[in-house]
């Protein structure tokens, strides 16, 4: 009799025992599953070779002008001339005194700030790995006044998410 009664003890406890184990081992799985954040969602407008144009940069395509009378004998001033064809390739910019290139070393990319606060309004972001110009540093050197390359987009953002990039010209 008493052998049996600690055979049922024995038995429930290990019953109990194997429950819970089992369901915080479920518990857990399930935690750590939510626990991983989900891949960053890409928009068309994320790309990073998607490039903004330059308003200033207006291509103009020369018509051809209808002649209303045409002309018997030529005359040296009518002759066809070419037209100089501008370079595809910009000449860069100067940097304002001060200012250096760099780029963006955050992989989510950064925030640009109305002032070097964390709580400033938002003005705009830059995308990670983007080319950015560094026009000047808070007084306490953990902000910098960047402007995105290639637009005139400008803002604050923390200075250790960003890395002073030397480009030298290459040599062909």
């Amino acid at each position: 009799m008493f052998s049996g009664l600690l055979k049922f003890i024995l038995g429930f406890f290990l019953a109990i025992v194997v429950l819970i184990g089992s369901s915080a081992t479920i518990a857990l799985y399930f935690v750590n599953r939510t626990a991983i954040p989900p891949a960053k969602p890409m928009f068309a407008n994320d790309n990073a070779s998607v490039k903004v144009k330059n308003p200033k940069a207006i291509n103009v395509k020369a018509s051809p002008t209808p002649s209303t009378s045409p002309s018997t004998s030529p005359s040296p001033d009518s002759s066809p001339s070419p037209s100089p064809i501008p370079s595809p390739t910009e000449s860069p910019k100067e940097l304002p005194p001060g200012a250096y290139l760099g780029r963006v070393t955050w992989p989510q990319g950064l925030r640009l700030r109305t002032e070097p606060k964390q709580d400033a309004e938002s003005v705009g972001g830059v995308s990670a790995n983007q080319k950015i110009i560094v026009l000047e540093e808070s007084d306490d050197k953990l902000w910098q006044k960047i402007r995105a390359e290639g637009s005139e987009q400008e803002g604050w953002v923390k200075s250790a998410n960003t890395q002073r990039v030397d480009e030298k010209p290459q040599q062909q």
